[in-house]
């Protein structure tokens, strides 16, 4: 069969979905493929349930001390409103670490969950973790367990997450946040720093002074360049990634005209920026990545790779791209890697992957 030139392009992606030698096709491949298939069926059934903004339950942040004592006070967290991320709060009932050096980062109209102006300009009312000697009386209370913000992948939505924030939520995580950002956008700083800016809101809200994000794919890559490059690493205590192409993919040539892909590939002036020094970058980095990833080109590039940050990598077999937000075992690996953050037990902790072939 002659293969015209219009093809050509994704002549590597078909190679690695469809080997040319029977052989090649084992039954876990054949495992993995039904299931991202199945995984994508039902994901576009959810999909549209995704689009809008989840209903944004607002909790009132408590009320900063007045001068009487009454605890009345004028400010509050930025919540509602219009903004450029649609989120919902739900208050509801792994690698071997390596650190070669010293430890170290759109919008739809009509969404819920802008920060006010005090965030905007880089302020608010949230405790700052890096202050611990500020009055008792000026702090918030911090609820029990840690926030997790959900970000999801390209052209995707905050549905993708429907699993794993049930397994979060069922396992004791009472403050879940998902963000939609929107399809359009072209700019992985701009998508970072609105990022950073609900994530101002959501810490003057709870009265928690950090939050631990978990992202795929994209989500993942626009997370770790808020906490690498824009100081958010103050912010996110745990970034967990999902399939995110933290080195570049090769994968897709043909989608090389949106700027956001051309991001993602390997040499891209962003991660030639992320692939920078990052001394004392505070922020803990559990990459899972899976051998069976076929948009990650390699497979490797899901792996958090870099001297000064603080990583941890999971090699998670027999399943694809599709299936890890999904997959149970991966939510217990998630679980597992936001407990031990919890605990501090992080640099004990030794895991050598999660097999679920």
């Amino acid at each position: 069969m002659k293969v015209t030139r219009a093809m050509s392009p994704l002549l590597p992606l078909c190679r690695k979905l469809l080997p040319d030698r029977p052989a090649a096709l084992s039954p876990t491949l054949l495992k993995a493929t039904a299931l991202e298939l199945a995984i994508l069926i039902g994901h576009l059934a959810l999909y549209p349930s995704g689009i809008t903004p989840e209903r944004h339950r607002d909790q009132d942040p408590a009320p900063l001390p007045s001068d009487d004592g009454s605890g009345r006070n004028g400010r509050h967290g930025g919540h509602g409103g219009h903004g450029k991320y649609g989120a919902e709060t739900t208050p509801g009932p792994t690698g071997t670490p390596h650190r070669t050096g010293t430890p170290g980062t759109l919008g739809a109209p009509g969404t819920h969950g802008t920060p006010d102006a005090d965030s905007a300009s880089g302020t608010s009312d949230a405790p700052d973790p890096d202050a611990p000697d500020a009055p008792r009386a000026l702090r918030l209370p911090v609820p029990a367990g840690t926030p997790v913000v959900l970000l999801h992948g390209f052209i995707d939505n905050r549905s993708v997450f429907v699993l794993l924030r049930r397994s979060l939520a069922r396992h004791g995580r009472r403050q879940l946040t998902s963000l939609n950002y929107s399809p359009l956008t072209c700019d992985i700083r701009t998508a970072a720093e609105l990022l950073g800016r609900h994530i101002e809101e959501i810490c003057a809200r709870t009265g928690s002074p950090r939050v631990d994000v978990v992202g795929h794919s994209l989500g993942g890559l626009i997370a770790r360049y808020y906490a690498q490059r824009l100081g958010g690493d103050r912010r996110v205590r745990t970034l967990v990634t999902l399939g995110t192409p933290h080195s570049g993919t090769r994968v897709a040539p043909l989608a090389n005209a949106h700027p956001i892909v051309r991001q993602m590939r390997p040499g891209s002036d962003l991660l030639t920026e992320l692939a920078a020094p990052a001394p004392g970058c505070r922020t803990r980095f559990v990459g899972f990545w899976s051998d069976l990833d076929h948009l990650m080109d390699p497979p490797e590039t899901a792996r958090v790779d870099h001297p000064d940050l603080l990583a941890w990598n999971v090699r998670v077999s027999g399943i694809g791209h599709l299936a890890l937000p999904v997959h149970p075992a991966v939510a217990a690996g998630v679980r597992q890697a936001l407990d031990l953050a919890e605990s501090e037990a992080g640099s004990d902790a030794r895991t050598d992957g999660l097999t679920v072939a």
